[in-house]
């Protein structure tokens, strides 16, 4: 009998040892009973230093005591509640470094007192490559978002200029009243007053560039999309009509507020109107028009419709439109489409692309309401 049981142990630890994941043996009392090569590997540990001890020297604190519940639970009720089902947890390697794993385990038959055999898989690479993806995608805005500052720039400075150049004339005015033998304070106080409504009115504009050049981070609040879109429209109206370029709101009414980073959708809707007006300033139609459409679908998803009667996109390049860094504007950056998409998927949306008839362009974004 022995020696059955050692050629059996045997050809169980070479059975572990050929598994990529690190493989637990343990009791029912939670102590470890057999440590593959992997495991060694995964935690520090050799199998003579883990052997006999509990398996709550392989976890942190909060899991190592939520483990032995799990399987106090499974030997009082027999009902399984993590037995055959994969969870996240929080593993330890020797030393105390904690990284993230996925846990799955199953029950091994051995008389009154089931053996359990637990998988762990080290998520570690997947987490490092998630943060280089978040950077890369924060990257990515940030750069499309600068370069987007400076095309904006001149329509907002225009725009700064007028309020300006009000409040200069106002405040000379002022001074000249003042300096009357008999002045007329009514007419001071009412140039004044123009003075602060003519400051306010450059800074909202200056407020409007400040929020499209700030850093990436998402903060989501309730927010009501057709306001985030006509001021969308209103950031972009002087270049609109330097262009000769006709806008069309078509919001639907009552749209449920959505949960959502308003810097980051009106950057996206920006980089999308943009993209239409520069299509229309090559178009050799007098009719030049852009459409913005909201409405609700009935997969309780918001749909944004921006659409032109543009040259529309060659057939040939509407295959590579979000891929970064690919442009057909000799002074593009290529990053304002693949931008836009990362923005609707971070959302847990889509951004599509499809002809206008009878001709253009139209870029279709969707948004989840939960």
């Amino acid at each position: 009998m022995p020696a059955r049981e050692t050629v059996r142990d045997q050809a169980l630890q070479a059975i572990l040892d050929a598994a990529v994941d690190g493989v637990v043996l343990i009791d029912h009392r939670g102590v470890i009973r057999a440590f593959n090569r992997s495991a060694e590997r995964l935690f520090g540990y050799a199998d003579s230093e883990v052997l006999g001890r509990n398996v709550s020297i392989l976890m942190g604190q909060a899991d190592g005591a939520e483990h032995d519940r799990h399987i106090a639970r499974y030997l009082a009720s027999g009902e399984p509640h993590v037995i055959g089902r994969g969870r996240e947890v929080v593993a330890q390697r020797k030393g105390g470094t904690a990284f993230p794993a996925f846990l799955s385990v199953g029950v091994l038959p051995n008389g009154n007192t089931p053996h359990f055999l637990g998988f762990i898989h080290d998520l570690t690479p997947e987490r490092e490559a998630q943060e280089q993806q978040l950077q890369l995608r924060e990257r990515l805005i940030l750069a499309s978002r600068l370069a987007m500052v400076g095309e904006i720039a001149a329509g907002i400075a225009h725009e700064v200029n007028q309020p300006l150049a009000a409040i200069t004339n106002y405040a000379w005015a002022s001074k000249r009243l003042l300096g009357a033998s008999d002045p007329d304070i009514a007419e001071v106080r009412t140039a004044l007053q123009e003075i602060g409504t003519q400051a306010v009115r450059a800074g909202d504009a200056i407020r409007r560039l400040r929020r499209l050049a700030r850093t990436p981070e998402m903060r989501r609040e309730s927010t009501s999309l057709n306001a985030l879109i006509c001021e969308v429209a209103e950031l972009v109206r002087i270049d609109a009509a330097r262009h000769d370029v006709h806008y069309e709101l078509d919001l639907a009414e009552h749209l449920p507020p959505l949960n959502l980073d308003s810097g980051q959708i009106q950057q996206a809707l920006l980089n999308l109107l943009w993209n239409a007006l520069h299509a229309l300033s090559r178009s050799a139609t007098t009719a030049r028009q852009v459409r913005i459409r909201t409405r609700l679908n009935t997969e309780r998803q918001v749909e944004i419709d921006v659409c032109d009667n543009g040259p529309g996109v060659p057939q040939e390049y509407s295959a590579r439109l979000f891929e970064p860094f690919f442009t057909t504007k000799p002074e593009g950056t290529g990053l304002g489409l693949a931008m836009s998409r990362t923005i609707a998927e971070a959302h847990g949306g889509t951004l599509q692309y499809r002809a206008n008839t009878p001709s253009g362009a139209c870029f279709l974004m969707r948004l989840p309401l939960d």
